[in-house]
């Protein structure tokens, strides 16, 4: 019997799938990574009876990047990134083992299935699997194939069954264009930004970014957001004059009328217009017309729109929708979110698709009504040729999925049954007046037919005054005439509608990657999200974009870029070599570096403008170890020490506050420390300035603290205060909290593991002595008298925290709470911030064995 691993792109959708093509008669278990399940079950595959593995992966197995030394910015030249760099394939989680993983479950299986997304990451994720299983697999005999690629728009029994029954093959040029975009914005993206970061952060202290970044798609993107600014900053406002005139349909009751002419920019000839009319009394019907016209219902969705809708109507960032989107897909509620395409194929069965929603508490009566008149033929669109529009799959309510989730649902929804519905028509009257030599129109509109504005209310004709009823030569009493003085005004900024739009229109980024762009300039605090989730540009984002302008202006400009995907494109279609695109691109950006860096002083001049430099920049905080002055703390991102006097900038631990440390000074260099912190439900460790950017000893990297380093004398290192291996983490080492108390703790020196431990002690000192049973180091406690947990009044006890029974009870385990929303814990790491865990048990664990390591592991977190 035949083997057959099927591979999905997230846990969810293989639970889904597996499901569906088992009918639910299925067994699960946990992968050895724990985040992935195997389900596993029997059934029919060529014909055949085989056993099927479905299992997945959690989007990208592997990562590109730079080998060994091109990874740090000191010792490599960034131009040396365009080419003489090799990269690597390396796990995108190392955490995960992923590989290892696919492995394991594919070691003896005769066929592997492919249900990755169905679009061009996708495909290179499925030759990401396929490098990792296909050495282990059992070799196929003779021409036998072996690997066969699902592809599906939605999770329906419908669509995965018809997607099982006409397996194809995975398309290697489509990964391919994967792999080059992944390079060229590696390479790309990595040899400006670490230039343009150390460049201006060496001689700024105010930039308030920690990354000076620059991407081929992020920058032009930028751009669009600065090219809005620079047309409000430069707009100088025009008067103008209008003439209004009114008139008396009966005794109460006014019709306005708009004058022909619309506006005049000379107020003098706007006065003699006035002085004319002025003159009459009546105003005479010139004319009168009616016209039926439609408003039409809209294309069908795809994920531009989508994401335009999210941010200018349901007020979500394009990232945060794309999110959602997708965990409705994976859900099973809505069809793939990713496409490009706005027209429905001749076979798609929206009869079947509308009757899902035939007894939705929302719109049963308009849906029941479409299935009794008949379904309207959805408008003809764009077809892309990749999947079909964004349509629900079946029926939700808002209890099911709350919040963000049922708002776009609801609407996704909605738009689908209006692009079925009937086109909204209403009758255009018009009537036109003659006041002396002036026209004058008045218009409104009467609904006739409401159409698809039924179930998208807010696109519905508005109510208007009804007009007078008239015929030509009838005249009216002209009751007022007078001129309106005004002035243009200049455009507003950028929304992330209007930003998505131009994105699209010019080819820059994806229809995936377009929120991740929008994400990007806001993370690094190039624009700033205001009300209606408009862009408006910082100080930063501003002067880059200037700056690109003034040394070249491709940089940002979105022409380079989009001829760059249509390069892609090409390769994704077989008519483009790869290795060439990829040659003639970096060649193209590699000369465009050099001139920049040559150049990089015009950029320099706009930055003098708008920020201040360091020496100026920062207050006093700690003293030099080389001059003994005082070294300026700069809190602005990234947060770091500068002495003016040595022209020396000195980086610090980010994401904290720091402060003195009790004006110690380190024995190794006299610099005085500093004492970083997360917080008080977090951790907090000293450190010398030189040596966390100038390792001391050779076990120390770059970016330690004193908790890391291996002194053996000095009292606020590693060797004094050292207490245990940490029972999560593999490297980390339990290091006491000298300043924690009377809320003594002690903190992974390497994860984000805390541990509370002897409330209200007076004193904890960590012995010199170890326990002979965990070689853990014991800790010596003297207690308040009054809240002593010692018996017999004793407030001195010294033990070891992981084994004496008298401590055992007093210890915490808790996870350091992130100090900035931004760096919480990402897919595959604990969620905990703070909470308590549970008290640890009693038991004779050695954390520092590694026969010991799940076992205590499990202790903490029962």
């Amino acid at each position: 019997m035949k083997t057959v691993l099927m591979v999905a792109e997230k846990p969810s959708l293989a639970q889904s799938i597996a499901k569906i093509l088992s009918r639910g008669n299925m067994s699960s278990r946990k992968g050895l990574n724990g985040a992935c399940s195997v389900h596993e079950y029997t059934g029919s595959f060529s014909g055949q009876t085989a056993r099927f593995k479905m299992t997945s992966v959690c989007g990208h197995v592997m990562t590109l990047d730079f080998t060994g030394k091109y990874n740090h910015w000191d010792r490599v030249d960034p131009a040396e990134l365009f080419s003489k760099a090799p990269t690597e394939k390396k796990e995108a989680n190392p955490k995960l083992s992923m590989v290892k993983f696919l492995q394991v479950e594919g070691r003896g299986c005769d066929c592997i299935v492919l249900w990755l997304d169905c679009d061009k990451e996708g495909e290179n994720i499925c030759f990401e699997v396929l490098d990792a299983v296909l050495p282990v697999m059992n070799k196929p005999r003779g021409t036998e194939k072996t690997v066969f690629r699902a592809r599906f728009s939605s999770i329906t029994d419908t669509d995965i069954c018809n997607a099982m029954g006409r397996l194809g093959e995975p398309d290697h040029n489509e990964a391919l264009s994967v792999d080059a975009r992944q390079e060229l914005d590696l390479r790309i993206g990595c040899a400006f930004t670490r230039f343009q970061t150390k460049y201006f952060q060496g001689k700024y202290g105010n930039l308030d970014s920690s990354l000076i970044s620059f991407g081929p798609c992020q920058t032009p993107t930028l751009g669009f957001c600065v090219e809005r600014h620079d047309k409000i900053q430069s707009f100088k406002p025009e008067l103008y004059w209008v003439l209004q005139a009114k008139i008396s349909s009966d005794k109460d009751t006014s019709v306005l009328l708009d004058w022909d002419r619309v506006r005049v920019f000379d107020r003098e000839i706007a006065q003699m217009f006035l002085n004319i009319t002025r003159m009459e009394k009546e105003a005479k019907v010139e004319g009168t017309s009616r016209k039926e016209k439609a408003k039409q219902r809209p294309l069908a969705l795809n994920t531009v729109e989508m994401l335009r809708v999210a941010s200018s109507s349901l007020g979500m960032g394009p990232q945060h929708a794309m999110q959602i989107a997708e965990r409705l897909y994976t859900q099973g509620y809505i069809s793939y979110p990713r496409t490009e395409t706005t027209h429905y194929p001749e076979n798609f069965d929206l009869k079947g698709s509308l009757k899902q929603q035939a007894n939705h508490p929302y719109w049963a009566q308009t849906v029941k009504q479409l299935l009794a008149d008949g379904v309207n033929r959805p408008r003809k669109g764009h077809d892309a040729g990749d999947h079909p529009p964004i349509t629900p799959m079946r029926s939700a309510t808002e209890a099911e999925l709350g919040g963000d989730a049922w708002r776009l649902y609801e609407y996704i929804t909605r738009h689908f049954i209006a692009t079925v519905s009937y086109d909204c028509k209403y009758l255009q009257n018009t009537i036109s007046f003659q006041i002396g030599t002036e026209r004058f129109t008045c218009s409104g509109k009467m609904l006739t037919s409401s159409g698809f504005t039924e179930i998208m209310p807010w696109q519905s004709i508005p109510p208007e005054e009804s007009l007078p009823s008239c015929q030509k030569g009838d005249t009216f009493v002209l009751s007022e005439v007078k001129m309106l003085e005004k002035q243009t005004s200049p455009p507003d900024y950028l929304t992330e509608a209007e930003l998505i739009t131009l994105m699209e229109k010019h080819g820059i980024g994806t229809d995936a990657s377009i929120p991740v762009h929008i994400n990007n300039i806001c993370q690094r605090n190039y624009v700033t999200v205001e009300n209606g989730r408009r862009l408006r540009p910082t100080n930063l984002g501003i002067v880059l974009v200037h700056g690109y302008y003034k040394i070249d202006a491709e940089l940002v400009l979105p022409t380079i870029r989009s001829a760059v995907e249509k390069q892609l494109s090409l390769i994704a279609l077989g008519k483009a070599d790869y290795h060439q695109v990829l040659e003639h691109t970096l060649n193209i950006f590699k000369r465009k570096f050099h001139y920049f860096v040559d150049s990089i002083a015009g950029m320099d001049e706009l930055m003098e403008v708008s920020f201040s430099p360091l020496a100026a920049t920062g207050k006093p905080l700690s003293r030099c170890g080389k001059c003994h002055r005082f070294m300026k703390y700069i809190q602005a991102k990234p947060s770091r020490l500068h002495c003016s006097h040595c022209d020396e900038t000195y980086t610090l631990p980010q994401n904290g506050t720091i402060k003195l440390y009790k004006e110690l000074r380190c024995p190794l260099d006299d610099f005085e420390l500093v004492l970083w912190s997360s917080g008080s439900r977090g951790k907090s460790y000293p450190l010398c300035p030189y040596c966390y950017n100038h390792p001391p000893f050779r076990d120390m990297k770059k970016g330690m603290g004193c908790n890391e380093c291996t002194h053996p004398s000095c009292q606020h290192s590693l060797s004094m205060l050292g207490i245990g291996q940490c029972v999560e983490c593999e490297s980390g080492v339990l290091v006491l909290d000298p300043t924690s108390g009377p809320k003594w703790k002690m903190a992974c020196n390497k994860c984000s593991v805390v541990v509370h431990f002897f409330e209200n002690a007076h004193r904890v000192r960590v012995s010199a002595d170890t326990c002979e049973a965990c070689e853990a180091a014991l800790v010596d406690v003297d207690f308040n008298k009054a809240k002593s947990p010692l018996p017999g009044d004793e407030t001195q006890h010294t033990g070891c925290v992981f084994c004496d029974p008298v401590f055992q009870e007093l210890v915490e385990l808790k996870h350091a709470a992130p100090c900035h929303p931004m760096h919480r814990s990402g897919p595959g790491k604990r969620q905990g911030r703070g909470r308590a865990r549970g008290r640890r048990p009693a038991g004779r664990l050695n954390p520092r064995r590694p026969k010991d390591k799940m076992a205590a592991l499990a202790a903490y977190f029962v």
